[in-house]
């Protein structure tokens, strides 16, 4: 029985979108939802750029963005990029050499707006090194940086302008004969950000990569973008994705995945169930929880874990995970495996019994 049948109020209708290949990772159709992030490095450093990829590679990142603000950074990709383990995409914002040069660099997708790079004649150069080098573009609109037109037009940023804006650029490759391409429409008002992307999703079938841009610091900015980017996965309009913190990129990609496991959308590492802990619990949850959390975080393969304090809702949700401790009596918890009572677990050896069950499940799941 699948999980729709079972739980059907948990079924999400996706938009349909067309399909786009950047390197080895597809984008739209029916992919699943890729995990981007974005280098915070001088791109001239190039093995401190190499080693914040890499880290975030080992977090589940599906595509990194560097950024490439001069001809030193697109001379520095040509080492960067051979050294990565996922698609390389370049941030561009008005210089078109810049593109070529990152395109003949290695990149796998161009981060610019065609109508920022002046004349026709550049955009066709730059259309031409994205086709020559297998480059998929990427339009990205954001409404701290919308076309004075526009802004004097509706006065303010809002969602007709920033799809305005992006149907501009549209036109511009779809007249140059070029459709390997994504877009967004991003702005750090989560309001319009939602909306913007909910009337270019009417207007086009492109695949969208979608992100509450400048969202803040790993606080606030995992809320706003949680609450924003769930919004728009649970009407289904998103392809790839990326979450704009003020923090090292790994933390992105974690709460990505957070927001991505939380709507049943993909999964990756353990996923804890816990209380808040009241004057019912059998033993410290709070501290359990870190501990066990910092212990797993290296574990890739996805397990359902919850540790609750006592058995008002611990029965319930241990029916519902891979591995269950309820609080118990006399310093003796309940443990339960695949929804099932099994043993108990003194607290003296919660915490070790608990990751060890973990690395068990985990390990098995893996020889599988």
């Amino acid at each position: 029985m699948s999980i729709d049948q079972v739980r059907p109020y948990r079924k999400i209708d996706r938009r349909k979108s067309k399909k786009i290949y950047i390197g080895n990772v597809v984008i739209g159709g029916d992919s699943i939802i890729s995990v981007q992030s974005m280098t915070n490095t001088a791109t001239t450093d190039i093995q401190g750029t190499i080693r914040q990829v890499n880290e975030c590679y080992e977090a589940g990142v599906d595509l990194m963005r560097i950024s490439v603000p001069d001809q030193d950074s697109t001379a520095a990709l040509t080492k960067i990029v051979p050294n990565c383990p996922v698609p390389i995409i370049a941030d561009i914002h008005f210089h078109y050499r810049r593109a070529i040069e990152a395109a003949k660099a290695g990149v796998k997708c161009l981060r610019i707006n065609p109508g920022n790079i002046g004349s026709n004649e550049k955009v066709k150069e730059v259309v031409k090194a994205a086709k020559d080098y297998g480059c998929a573009i990427r339009i990205g609109v954001n409404a701290g940086s919308l076309e004075t037109d526009l802004l004097e037009k509706y006065k303010t940023p809002c969602p007709d302008a920033l799809v305005e804006s992006a149907s501009r650029h549209i036109k511009i490759l779809e007249d140059n004969d070029f459709f390997e391409f994504k877009i967004s429409v991003k702005a750090s008002d989560v309001f319009l950000a939602v909306a913007s992307y909910q009337e270019l999703a009417k207007k086009y079938d492109y695949p969208l990569h979608i992100g509450i841009t400048e969202a803040g610091s790993l606080g606030i900015g995992v809320v706003r973008s949680a609450v924003g980017l769930g919004n728009l996965l649970w009407q289904g309009i998103g392809d790839t994705m990326r979450v704009s913190l003020s923090a090292n990129p790994v933390e992105e990609v974690k709460t990505a995945y957070q927001i991505l496991k939380t709507l049943g959308i993909r999964s990756r590492g353990v996923d804890i169930v816990s209380c808040p802990s009241c004057a019912r619990q059998a033993f410290d949850v709070v501290k359990t929880v870190e501990e066990v959390e910092k212990r797993v975080s290296y574990i890739k393969e996805s397990l359902s874990v919850s540790i609750l304090g006592c058995v008002v809702n611990g029965l319930g949700e241990a029916a519902h995970t891979q591995i269950g401790i309820t609080g118990g009596g006399a310093g003796r918890h309940n443990v339960y495996l695949d929804g099932k009572p099994n043993h108990k677990v003194t607290s003296e050896e919660l915490v070790d019994h608990i990751v060890k069950l973990i690395e068990e499940k985990a390990l098995r799941k893996n020889d599988k």
